[in-house]
């Protein structure tokens, strides 16, 4: 399991339902949180995310522990679980947006996409599909997959930029290619937003 987790970027072969268990049967524990996230151990990182209080933290702790994470996993559930969760994520997704990292940066996209579905009223869906097209083809990988999610989210969510949306996927044709399994939704914007319309009219 390490073996496979390695090859995305993580350095754990630790099961995560079980994991999952282990936080919850601690419950919530913020001071618990602190003293596991300081040991650098990647599963006990992510188990300080599930027990921690994201509204505890301050925007600059957030951003901080972003910085500390080495792991995708840690860096993926911190965004997921604490940073989407706390009352500076305005804050942070326009901080972490242009940062030179491009793991920082890609997280500043991935609280985007999720404005972009939630309080879409925080932006603005126009400049974004510019950006996007101007610049997702070219960009890291971490922020083109992030970039990729905003797209779709923006075609999925906003009927009246969907057409738009479709056209910069195709255009543009990345992750055109990605391999996905059988059942699986390509990640590939204009089957991603085709495949989720059809699922919302159905």
């Amino acid at each position: 399991m390490r073996e496979v987790n390695e090859r995305h970027g993580d350095d754990h072969g630790v099961n995560l339902t079980k994991l999952r268990a282990v936080a919850k049967g601690l419950k919530t524990d913020h001071d618990l949180a602190a003293e596991l996230w300081a040991t650098d151990v990647t599963p006990a990182m992510l188990v300080a995310l599930l027990i921690c209080r994201p509204k505890a933290y301050t925007a600059e702790e957030i951003d901080r522990m972003l910085r500390q994470a080495r792991a995708r996993k840690v860096q993926d559930w911190l965004i997921n679980y604490v940073a989407k969760k706390s009352p500076h994520v305005e804050r942070l997704r326009t901080m972490w947006l242009g940062d030179a990292d491009p793991v920082v940066a890609s997280a500043g996209w991935a609280l985007t996409a999720d404005t972009v579905v939630k309080r879409p009223d925080q932006v603005d869906l126009d400049a974004l599909l510019d950006e996007i097209e101007a610049g997702m083809r070219d960009a890291h990988e971490r922020i083109q997959w992030e970039m990729n999610t905003t797209l779709a989210m923006i075609g999925i969510h906003h009927p009246d930029r969907r057409a738009r949306a479709i056209d910069i996927g195709e255009r543009l044709e990345v992750l055109k290619d990605y391999p996905t399994p059988p059942n699986c939704t390509s990640p590939y914007a204009p089957i991603w937003i085709g495949e989720m319309v059809r699922r919302q009219a159905g």
